[in-house]
C-alpha cells in the first residue's frame, strides 16, 4: 500500500478556497517558510479511499479476539464515546473561567469520588496520559513523603519478578535503586527473600495484585505489613484491577497509593502514548503531595484548588485526558454497583473457563485458579519440537485472532499472556479455543511449516530485529 505522499498527484485538489474578503496581510520574511510544506495533493475520493484501506489493516476489539494479557483490551460500549462527544465537553477551553465550566469540575469530582469509593482511597488525580505516567506520580508520591520528613535515607524500591516492566524503570527514573524480589513455588512474593530485602533504606513497595502470572496473592496483608514495619509506603499497580474491582479494594490491602489504567480497567480506548489516563489515587497521608490544581466543591460550586504548598508539582499541563475520564464515568455510572463486581466476576470466570478448556492440550504455567489472565507455557514443545511462543503467535494472525502478550512475565519460559476478558461470549471462547487446539494439533504434526506462518497477512514475517533497531520513520523527498 502507498503512503499518502505516494499517492500525490501535482496539482489535484479536494477543496476550493473562496476569494479573500478581506485586505491581505503579509507576514515578514522571517516569520515565513522559505520553501513550500509538502502536502499530499489528492482528491476527496483518493483520500477516502486511502484512509478506508488503513482502517481495514487496524485490528481492534471491534474486529475480533483480543487476548492481550494485562492490558485489558475489553469493548467499550458506544454510550461513553456518546457523553465524550457532548458539545459541552469537546467545546470547553482549559482556561475559561471556572463558572463557565461547572460540568466539566462536577465530573471530575464525581469521577474521583466514585473510583476513591472503589479503590479504597481517599483523594485522586486525573493528571497523568497514561499507566507508567501514573506510575511515576505515585513513586513520586513516596519520595515526597519521606522528603517532608526529613527522611531521606530511603533509598530502595522493592519490586517482584513478576513485576510489569514499567515498575523498576519507574523506580529508576524517580531517583531509587530498585531491589528485586523472587516468587515462591505458588507464584507469589516469596516473604521469606522480603523480610531480607527491607531495612531503614526502604522507601516503598511497587506491586500488582493479582500479579503478572494472574494470581492473586494470598499473603497481601503480610506483604504490606511488612513494608509497613520498615517504614516504607506500597503502590500498587492498577494494571490488573479489572479482574478485583468491586470485590476487593487496593486501601484495604494495605496500599498507600494506586495508578489506575482508565483505558484498561474502566473502557475507554487505548492510545499511543498519550491519549489514556492513568489516575492517581492515595490515602490521606499522601493527598498534599498530590499533583496540583485538583477539583473540588466549594460554597458557590466546584472550583481548582491551587493551594497544595508540598505538592510535587504538575505531572502534566492542566488537568489530564479529562475526555477520557467523562468515558470513565459514563462507564461507572453505567455499570454502578452492582454492575461493577459483575463485571470482574465475569472477567475471572472467562478466563477460568478458557484456561480450563486448553488445560489437556497446553502446558499450563500455574497451578490451581487464575484471576483474569493465566500463563501458556510453550518450554516444552519449544524443547521437544522447535516451535516457540512466537510461532504459535503467527499462527494465531492466520486465524484471524490478535495474539496475546508473549515472553512475559519474564519468568516463564516461552509463554502467552492471554487475558479474555469479561466483554467476550461463551461463544467466542469457545471458537479461540478450537482454533488454539488446531494450531497445536498443526505444531505437532508439521513443526516446521510453524515457522512460515502466517501466509494469510498482508505483512508475513517481518525483520522483527531490524524494525526495532533501524525503523523507516520518515519519508524523503526528492526535491
Amino acid at each position: 500500500m502507498n503512503l499518502i505522499f505516494e499517492s500525490s498527484v501535482a496539482g489535484r485538489k479536494c477543496v476550493q478556497v473562496p476569494p479573500c474578503d478581506v485586505p491581505e496581510y503579509q507576514l515578514p520574511a522571517s516569520l515565513t517558510r522559505q520553501q513550500a510544506p509538502h502536502l499530499p495533493e489528492m482528491s476527496e475520493t483518493d483520500i477516502s479511499r486511502h484512509y478506508t484501506k488503513l482502517a481495514e489493516r487496524t485490528y481492534g476489539v471491534n474486529n475480533g479476539f483480543y487476548p492481550l494479557g494485562s492490558c485489558t483490551m475489553k469493548y467499550n460500549p458506544r454510550i461513553n464515546e456518546e457523553m465524550a462527544s457532548l458539545p459541552g465537553f469537546t467545546g470547553v477551553h482549559p482556561l475559561q473561567p471556572e463558572h463557565t465550566v461547572q460540568g466539566c469540575l462536577e465530573v471530575m469530582a464525581l469521577a474521583e469520588e466514585y473510583l476513591c469509593q472503589i479503590t479504597g482511597m481517599d483523594e485522586m488525580t486525573f493528571q497523568p496520559a497514561a499507566g507508567a505516567h501514573g506510575e511515576l506520580t505515585g513513586v513520586l508520591l513516596i519520595k515526597q513523603y519521606h522528603k517532608m520528613r526529613g527522611d531521606t535515607k530511603r533509598t530502595k524500591i522493592i519490586v517482584p519478578d513478576s513485576a510489569h516492566g514499567t515498575n523498576p524503570a519507574t523506580a529508576v527514573m524517580a531517583g531509587f535503586t530498585c531491589v528485586n524480589v523472587p516468587s515462591n513455588e505458588e507464584g507469589g512474593i516469596d516473604l521469606d527473600k522480603l523480610r531480607e530485602a527491607v531495612g531503614e533504606d526502604t522507601a516503598g513497595l511497587m506491586l500488582t495484585n493479582p500479579n503478572t502470572l494472574g494470581i492473586f496473592d494470598k499473603n497481601i496483608l503480610e506483604i504490606t505489613k511488612i513494608i509497613k514495619d520498615a517504614g516504607g509506603l506500597c503502590y500498587y499497580d492498577g494494571a490488573n484491577l479489572n479482574a478485583i474491582m468491586g470485590q476487593v479494594r487496593p486501601g484495604d490491602m494495605g496500599f498507600d497509593v494506586v495508578h489506575l489504567n482508565l483505558h484498561k480497567t474502566f473502557s475507554t480506548p487505548h492510545g499511543g502514548g498519550g491519549p489514556g489516563s492513568g489516575a492517581v489515587g492515595c490515602k490521606k497521608l499522601l493527598a498534599p503531595y498530590l499533583p496540583k490544581p485538583h477539583a473540588v466543591a466549594g460554597e458557590n460550586g466546584y472550583t481548582m484548588d491551587y493551594d497544595l504548598p508540598q505538592s510535587i508539582g504538575r505531572m502534566k499541563a492542566f488537568y489530564g485526558n479529562f475526555l477520557v475520564v467523562v468515558r470513565a464515568l459514563t462507564y461507572v455510572l453505567t455499570l454502578g454497583q452492582k454492575g461493577i463486581p459483575e463485571a470482574s466476576r465475569n472477567a475471572v470466570l472467562n478466563a477460568n473457563y478458557m484456561m480450563h478448556q486448553l488445560s489437556d492440550t497446553y502446558d499450563i504455567a500455574t497451578k490451581g485458579h487464575c484471576m483474569h489472565e493465566f500463563i501458556i507455557t510453550l518450554d516444552k514443545m519449544h524443547k521437544e519440537k522447535g516451535v516457540t511462543a512466537t510461532d504459535i503467535a503467527k499462527a494465531m494472525l492466520d486465524e484471524g485472532i490478535h495474539p496475546p502478550t508473549m515472553y512475559f512475565p519474564l519468568i516463564v519460559p516461552e509463554d502467552l499472556m492471554v487475558e479474555p476478558t469479561e466483554t467476550e461470549s461463551k461463544t467466542t471462547l469457545d471458537e479461540v479455543v478450537a482454533a488454539l487446539k488446531r494450531i497445536h494439533a498443526m505444531a505437532e504434526e508439521n513443526p516446521e511449516h510453524m515457522h512460515e506462518l502466517p501466509v494469510k497477512t498482508v505483512i508475513r514475517r517481518p525483520d522483527e530485529v531490524k524494525a526495532a533497531r533501524t525503523p523507516v520513520i520518515c519519508y524523503h523527498f526528492d526535491k
